[in-house]
């Protein structure tokens, strides 16, 4: 048996699922509690168990889930295998799960919690629906959805805090899978909230109603930014954006050529914190003239050669970082191996040391040079990705924006 499960298994990311799911069930949890086994054939096999997990080997995979030694992965899966085993429970209510650090297991205990009807778990399962990663927001939803589908979502809402925007996030997502109006939540005074009521909008009437009488600028807003996304009328959505006094959110130093490249390359798809006045200002205003990187990257080489400067063959940001991508691109020059940087998104240069030489070429052949001073103006209430971080990015970054 075991060779068999092998072959159906035989390397990390070549398992035969199918297979797997046809197997002799007390083999795969044999194999899934074998230690000796490598942790990702444990982990298929157990995956491979789903509804139909041998009586008699439930003990020896609970120990599995309880040994803080095992690999997270292989207790992560059994977990999910057993979620609905309720002599789990008092060992998962049990404080001593907060302090286990394995990667994964705090978010697969809370998600077990929810699926055996633990109520208590609802404020932190709430905390894990505003978890900026997918697959922690996903176990968190999936726990409150169980928590509702057995006492109801008004037995939820009843356990969570309203005084937290993680409550509230969650308490809009129950309410609308009820079949609830969310439209109030567009006022509300935290971004993430108001952003996820939004997402939720599905009647443009209804939205077009609320606009005459919302409460607040950023509800108005919200409501407008949902409108657009459910019609695709941006003659509409500017008009209204007219009536609304055209606000956006003003950034000392950010002058209008920087403006304009920055909110149209980040505002559609910037963090859902992001100031709503930033998302409808990259709907309804122009964007910049398109850029054209080559021809960019010629004139710039042709500058520097005629400079003296000896520039080297411009590679992507990606590739000058052994990975990933961006908006810029990079020239090497000279014996030091010095760089200078050439924006995608518009006529913008730079580099590390603001080497005069390099500046008055480029700036000669009709490029901008963005120094330190302008350089480290923080772009306010846009969040933007970058590196786990979701913080407000300076303008050297958005312009210059790498990740990998």
């Amino acid at each position: 048996m075991a060779k068999t499960i092998k072959k159906l298994s035989p390397e990390a990311g070549r398992t035969d699922t199918e297979g797997l799911r046809a197997f002799d069930a007390d083999a795969l949890a044999k194999c899934a509690a074998d230690a000796v086994q490598p942790w990702w054939r444990r982990r298929a096999c157990a995956q491979a168990l789903a509804g139909r997990v041998p009586e008699r080997r439930v003990p020896r995979l609970i120990a599995c889930i309880q040994d803080t030694g095992d690999v997270s992965e292989v207790r992560i899966a059994l977990l999910g295998l057993l979620a609905d085993r309720p002599e789990l429970l008092p060992w998962l209510r049990h404080e001593d799960r907060q302090q286990d650090g394995a990667y994964g297991m705090a978010e697969a205990v809370l998600g077990a919690r929810g699926a055996l009807g633990d109520l208590t778990a609802a404020g932190a399962l709430a905390t894990l629906t505003s978890n900026p990663w997918r697959h922690r927001r996903e176990t968190g939803e999936e726990g409150l959805d169980a928590l509702a589908a057995r006492y109801g979502f008004e037995a939820v809402l009843a356990e969570l805090d309203g005084a937290r925007p993680e409550d509230r996030s969650a308490g809009v997502r129950l309410r609308h899978h009820a079949g609830e109006d969310v439209t109030d939540a567009l006022a509300d005074p935290d971004r993430a909230v108001a952003y996820r009521a939004q997402e939720f909008q599905t009647d443009p009437e209804r939205l077009r109603g609320y606009l005459a009488g919302a409460p607040t600028e950023e509800a108005k807003l919200w409501a407008l930014y949902a409108l657009h996304r459910l019609t695709d009328d941006t003659a509409e959505t500017r008009r209204r954006y007219e009536e609304l006094g055209r606000p956006r959110v003003e950034v000392a130093g950010l002058d209008e050529e920087l403006r304009a490249a920055i909110v149209h390359e980040y505002g559609q798809w910037a963090e859902e914190r992001t100031d709503p006045r930033w998302r409808i200002e990259a709907v309804c205003t122009q964007p910049p003239p398109a850029s054209d990187p080559a021809e960019q990257l010629q004139r710039a080489m042709a500058a520097l050669s005629a400079a003296g400067l000896a520039p080297k063959p411009p590679v992507s940001c990606g590739e000058d970082n052994g990975q990933g991508d961006g908006t810029y691109h990079v020239i090497g020059y000279g014996p030091s191996g010095s760089k200078v940087f050439i924006s995608t998104l518009g006529r913008f240069a730079t580099d590390h040391d603001d080497d005069p030489d390099v500046r008055r070429a480029l700036e000669s052949a009709g490029f901008r040079w963005i120094d330190h001073a302008v350089g480290s103006i923080q772009v306010t209430d846009l969040g933007v990705y970058y590196f786990g971080s979701r913080d407000p990015l300076d303008v050297h970054t958005l312009l210059f924006y790498w990740q990998d």
